[in-house]
């Protein structure tokens, strides 16, 4: 029998304890900000404490908050949010931490607990840039080697910062500059006044 969510809560606020900065119910869902600092720590609370026993990581991913709220947003820009499910409890959760500096994201790795993490965690690197700190093997998964920037960012070009060609001269792909002009797009607007009258 699932437990409610008024004793999931009040069984994480007692094992966690001051590595929690935060939690609230949305959507019928449990969120958990946790602090930075505890962040490496608290997850293994939440997988071996009895009373939680979160035993599989769902999912995990970057978030970029630049520009979130039209601008409103003061917090950190860069957050990890992880889905947690326990099996023997029948609960779900999501944790979120901020990264504390904005120009080097930095949080712990979770591959140690959660060996699923490996991948998630690679992505959220090559996408936004974050880096896990204790990651085995932190490289690009999505994008090229030589890729320059993080895509995901709200701050990346839309068009890219390089563009890779085939030279027929040189009989290799190569690398130059985006050639694209950044320009606004808006898109043609037809009107037919007449439309729809007299059908």
């Amino acid at each position: 029998m699932p437990r409610t969510m008024e004793t999931l809560s009040s069984s994480l606020q007692n094992a966690l304890g001051d590595a929690l900065a935060e939690s609230f119910v949305r959507l019928g869902e449990l969120t958990l900000v946790l602090k930075p600092q505890h962040y490496a720590a608290a997850m293994r609370t939440l997988r071996d404490h009895p009373d939680l026993r979160f035993e599989q990581l769902i999912d995990l991913c970057g978030i970029d908050y630049a520009n979130y709220g039209d601008g409103a947003w003061e917090g950190a820009r860069f957050a990890v949010v992880v889905q947690l499910l326990s099996l023997t409890h029948n609960q779900r959760v999501r944790v979120r931490v901020f990264c504390p500096d904005d120009d080097l994201p930095v949080v712990s790795s979770v591959v140690d607990l959660w060996p699923s993490a490996n991948w998630f965690e690679r992505e959220a690197f090559d996408l936004f840039g974050i880096v896990f700190e204790g990651h085995p093997d932190l490289r690009r998964i999505l994008t090229d080697y030589g890729f320059i920037g993080h895509p995901f960012r709200k701050d990346f070009p839309l068009s890219g910062n390089v563009e890779m060609r085939y030279d027929p001269s040189q009989q290799r792909v190569i690398y130059q500059p985006v050639s694209i002009e950044p320009r606004e797009i808006t898109p043609r607007i037809v009107r037919d006044e007449s439309y729809g009258e007299g059908r």
